[in-house]
């Protein structure tokens, strides 16, 4: 809880400040490579993370590394993190930029889960229809999961959609459990 905390109030004042200084898209961007970089590679994040190394030695790596190749007030950010030594929530303060990101620019993530891989075109149909039930921008996430059997699940925020036929078959046995209905022969 504490860190969802501190990176939630990190990651408002980067966004704040990189409204301010009219480079929200170019931080947004930024936040993305940062995020795929830490995910991608364990032992920088390792390093990074570790207190034994000194502020100044992690600095020297950042710059080494992320010197012109993100922008400044993003540079100026990782630089307070490692100053004020809140660099083991790094991944959380970027999940929580995003998660603003999408806040104020009406983004929804929607979560597919599907029995085999769907195409494209039916990739772009189903994001048409979410964003004209729910008046947002949809990101699609695709994950397959042959166990589901066919159909799909879509999960939006709190929203679940199970049209799946493990789903269905679910339902049926939780109704034919509960069935009253006793035959007299």
């Amino acid at each position: 809880m504490k860190s969802t905390k501190l990176a939630n109030r990190y990651a408002n004042a980067l966004y704040m400040f990189s409204i301010e200084q009219n480079k929200l898209e170019e931080v947004y961007q930024d936040i993305l490579t940062l995020k795929s970089v830490f995910s991608e590679n364990v032992e920088l994040r390792g390093i990074i993370e570790r207190p034994i190394i000194t502020p100044d030695r992690k600095k020297h790596i950042f710059t080494e590394i992320f010197k012109g190749k993100i922008d400044d007030v993003t540079f100026g950010f990782l630089n307070l993190i490692l100053v004020k030594k809140r660099e083991p929530s790094f991944t959380y303060i970027f999940d929580e930029f995003i998660s603003c990101y999408y806040k104020h620019h009406n983004i929804k993530k929607a979560f597919v889960t599907s029995a085999v891989a769907l195409d494209n075109a039916l990739l772009e149909k189903l994001k048409q229809l979410l964003e004209e039930q729910t008046h947002s921008t949809i990101e699609i996430e695709q994950s397959v999961q042959p166990e589901i059997i066919g159909g799909f699940i879509i999960k939006i925020d709190d929203y679940l959609i199970d049209a799946s036929l493990k789903g269905k078959i679910n339902k049926l046995k939780l109704e034919f459990s509960h069935n009253i209905y006793r035959a007299a022969f």
